[in-house]
């Protein structure tokens, strides 16, 4: 399977790079399955229902999210509405949505997505490895589920890194989501199963991990608080994950990163045969 991933979509400058490039990108990589991060989509806090709309019209098949989930408070009751979106698992489970999916990807295929996100320094909650294997439930990589995806939506690297190496083997991809910068270590594990850090966002980089510069710059050298943050709203880079998986066993052959338009160097993977 061609698999595709892209991170934290970052206000309306995120949003107007993705919806461009994404189109063309599903077709000329022959892309059966595409999962994206909206949980920064609404003005950089959030998700409303038009924007998860937008982002599946244009050719996502599932939208993730994270500590920011239900910022936007009169969407909230849209987690329970639409399967295709999802907060992580290990939230309080009599929170709004679920935390993960079977989602069907062909007439024949499968694609089980997880949501978790860490513990170090983000907001206390409880620990993502009982409710992945709770979200996982048992179902075979290669058989029930000829992919599994796990956005794990964390601060600390050494947590994205230590659940990559522990799901190694029984999942095709683990992609790390929240810090917003790309990291250069996309990799296929001893186990296959591929994994990068981070994927970036989707967004202004002409800003402080897409916010206006002015505002955190302001705090950083004041230490006074100030207004409301705000997404910059230059040019955009569409930031992701390209992972083409061995249909037999589900695991990984190839990733490649993916970052189109804006300032960073362009990185546009060719098809994968």
């Amino acid at each position: 399977m061609r698999l595709a991933f892209f991170g934290d979509v970052m206000g309306r400058s995120g949003r107007t790079v993705l919806l461009e490039h994404l189109p063309r990108l599903r077709r000329r990589l022959k892309l059966d399955f595409v999962v994206v991060n909206g949980e920064n989509a609404a003005g950089g806090f959030g998700i409303t229902e038009s924007i998860c709309e937008a982002l599946f019209d244009a050719g996502a098949d599932v939208i993730t999210t994270g500590n920011h989930a239900f910022d936007q408070r009169d969407d909230i009751s849209l987690f329970d509405q639409e399967e295709r979106l999802l907060r992580p698992a290990n939230f309080p489970q009599d929170n709004p949505g679920r935390g993960s999916g079977l989602f069907k990807a062909s007439a024949d295929q499968h694609v089980l997505v997880v949501h978790v996100q860490g513990q170090r320094f983000m907001n206390p909650l409880d620990d993502p490895v009982p409710a992945l294997e709770r979200e996982m439930g048992g179902l075979g990589l290669g058989r029930e589920a000829h992919a599994i995806i796990v956005d794990m939506h964390a601060e600390a690297s050494s947590e994205k890194y230590s659940l990559a190496q522990y799901l190694d083997g029984r999942v095709s991809f683990v992609v790390g989501t929240h810090t917003h910068v790309p990291t250069a270590d996309a990799q296929i594990l001893p186990g296959g199963t591929a994994f990068q850090c981070d994927a970036g966002m989707c967004g202004d980089y002409d800003s402080v991990i897409g916010m206006e510069k002015s505002g955190p710059i302001s705090r950083f050298v004041s230490k006074m608080p100030g207004n409301r943050l705000q997404p910059a709203t230059g040019p955009g880079t569409a930031c992701g994950v390209y992972v083409v998986t061995d249909d037999a066993t589900g695991l990984a052959s190839h990733i490649e990163p993916i970052q189109i338009g804006g300032r960073l160097i362009e990185r546009q993977p060719a098809p994968v045969a």
